[in-house]
């Protein structure tokens, strides 16, 4: 796997903590630095956390299941980007402005499920753990951070956006993993 792939599965992956972000902003109202510090650390470092538990979960079974590897880890994506698409036409959700323990402790476990399933798919891939989970939580971090700044800002305009485009990219990189595994792609 390339190093713009894992970007883009990152990228994709931190759509839902970016989304929650913005909201999140929007509703604070009046942001400080603070309060992008702790939105990119609960979300970042649960979205490195959940995809090492996968990793070392799926590597428990990668040599039982090696024959079939690329088609686990597109079901998974396409699972995970098919429910992110149909999350971000769902207006619905309402964030409030708690930034306590337990309300981001919830929030950062409900945006970093998908990513335990990527860290499974990782597994597959003979990638390194350490590097993949640096590159996620980063990102994640990054993009979380940034959400909240542009919540308070734009508002909720783009939520729906962000996510349906973080489930676009992770179909396209399942799609792209198992066509490479086929021998359609080079």
């Amino acid at each position: 796997m390339s190093v713009f792939e894992l970007f883009m599965i990152a990228v994709g992956l931190a759509m839902d903590a970016f989304a929650v972000s913005v909201c999140k902003g929007l509703s604070l109202g009046n942001i400080r630095v603070k309060h992008m510090a702790i939105a990119g650390i609960w979300f970042g470092g649960f979205q490195a956390l959940m995809p090492a538990i996968g990793y070392f979960l799926g590597s428990l079974f990668a040599d039982k299941i090696i024959a079939f590897d690329h088609w686990v880890a597109f079901i998974l994506l396409s699972i995970i980007g098919i429910s992110m698409i149909k999350e971000s036409f769902n207006k619905d959700d309402e964030i409030d402005s708690c930034m306590d323990v337990k309300c981001m402790l919830l929030l950062a476990i409900a945006t970093s499920i998908d990513a335990l399933a990527v860290g499974v798919s990782l597994a597959f891939m003979k990638i390194s753990i350490v590097w993949s989970i640096l590159v996620i939580g980063v990102v994640t971090f990054a993009l979380s951070a940034v959400g909240i700044k542009i919540g308070s800002v734009f508002g909720a305009k783009y939520k729906s956006k962000a996510e349906c485009a973080g489930g676009v990219v992770l179909i396209l990189i399942g799609t792209k993993i198992l066509l490479e595994h086929l021998g359609v792609l080079g």
